[in-house]
């Protein structure tokens, strides 16, 4: 990765953290109400039966209420699990299971492991981002854990970023390794980008 584009992201990634931490917490409860509207409209649009997503972070978009309907629903929803060789393991999300912080503060489930290759079956990926900008290329949190996985995919799904609405931008900084995204899902939206 050039200098100058690592200095960028890392820039770019600790303005928006802040902003981020910044956010109250009724904010945050009306960003998730606005997103489960959000995904509950794409997964039906795709017709979703097997999708992945993720267990929001405090400072994230929330995702859980979404995953709890989804499994009321009888979605299978994959959640990852990180790995030290920067790969991704899934289970399958239980709102019983018991949840952990894992590396880097993620929280993840303790639940049956599976394999890198289960994402393979999905018709969406639902994936956490810092940014998107208008031409699909997403900027995640510099551990490239969903551009190595989204890469490694011979058919890809439908790949939806969540962020906030101001999180959509006119451009971030790109390498040769980012991943595009299909589209972006925020409170109030969700726009397609890419094909």
């Amino acid at each position: 990765m050039g200098d100058g584009i690592d200095d960028a992201k890392r820039a770019m990634r600790a303005d928006l953290r802040e902003r981020r931490q910044q956010r109250s917490e009724q904010a945050n409860e009306a960003a998730a109400a606005g997103i489960r509207t959000q995904l509950d409209a794409l997964v039906e649009r795709f017709d979703v039966t097997t999708m992945s997503c993720y267990l929001s972070t405090t400072i994230e978009p929330g995702t859980r209420e979404f995953i709890s309907a989804a499994v009321e629903r009888g979605i299978r929803v994959l959640l990852p699990l990180t790995r030290a060789d920067g790969l991704l393991d899934w289970t399958v999300a239980d709102p019983e299971a018991e949840i952990v912080e894992a590396a880097f503060g993620v929280p993840e489930p303790v639940s049956e492991v599976l394999s890198p290759l289960a994402v393979h079956e999905v018709d969406l990926m639902v994936i956490p981002a810092a940014a998107v900008d208008m031409h699909g290329t997403r900027l995640g949190w510099g551990r490239g854990y969903f551009d190595k996985t989204l890469g490694s995919m011979e058919r890809r799904p439908p790949v939806y970023a969540v962020v906030f609405d101001s999180e959509l931008v006119e451009e971030v900084p790109r390498d040769l390794h980012d991943q595009p995204v299909t589209g972006v899902v925020t409170p109030t939206r969700t726009v397609t980008l890419t094909d």
